[in-house]
């Protein structure tokens, strides 16, 4: 018995009964329909979720602790359909923040293995997105990253490294394209990047 046992709880490790809920109430809505609906149904999950954002879409959440101690989303914010957060680690997403189609938050990687599984060990950091940031389409984050404060990711990005405040940046991985003009009134916080370009 407890071989079975075992082994429902390995089937359903990372199941969160109140997300299953969540997509049986809001799942069925076309994407770009009931959008504050879906909001207001992902707070009443415990999601902690400011005023004014707005899902377009059902977002995809994985990891195997409570989303509602990992995941918190600012004000005034725009997900777009398609997208991933895994909660191996926390995700914290600045207020004015956009996400377009399909942007993959992942907290989530392996180390190197050795030559029997490369994909080695499990390990996890958080992400942070700080306010006013854009994320374009099929964007992808890595585990650990800070994208700064009224930066751009480009459509189809790999983004590795820490993303400096009012910075452009594309490819895979992603590297700078160009600094962006600050707000009128706000300094540009300098190059605080882990990777240099």
């Amino acid at each position: 018995m407890s071989r079975v046992s075992n082994a429902i709880q390995e089937e359903f490790y990372g199941c969160h009964p109140a997300l299953v809920l969540l997509r049986a109430f809001v799942g069925w809505l076309p994407p770009y329909m009931g959008n504050r609906l879906r909001t207001l149904a992902m707070r009443a999950a415990g999601l902690r979720i400011g005023h004014g954002t707005m899902f377009w879409g059902l977002p995809t959440i994985t990891g195997p602790r409570r989303p509602q101690e990992l995941l918190r989303i600012g004000s005034d914010c725009w997900i777009n359909i398609g997208c991933l957060f895994d909660l191996g680690a926390s995700i914290h997403i600045g207020d004015r923040v956009s996400l377009g189609h399909e942007v993959m938050v992942l907290t989530s990687s392996h180390r190197i293995g050795d030559r029997e599984r490369r994909a080695g060990p499990v390990t996890t950091a958080p992400i942070r997105i700080q306010h006013g940031a854009w994320i374009g389409s099929r964007a992808t984050i890595l585990p650990g990253v800070t994208v700064g404060e009224g930066s751009i990711v480009a459509a189809g990005a790999v983004v590795t490294c820490d993303v400096p405040a009012h910075t452009l940046v594309g490819g895979v991985p992603a590297k700078t394209i160009r600094s962006l003009d600050p707000p009128a009134g706000r300094e540009d916080r300098g190059d605080t990047s882990r990777c240099k370009q």
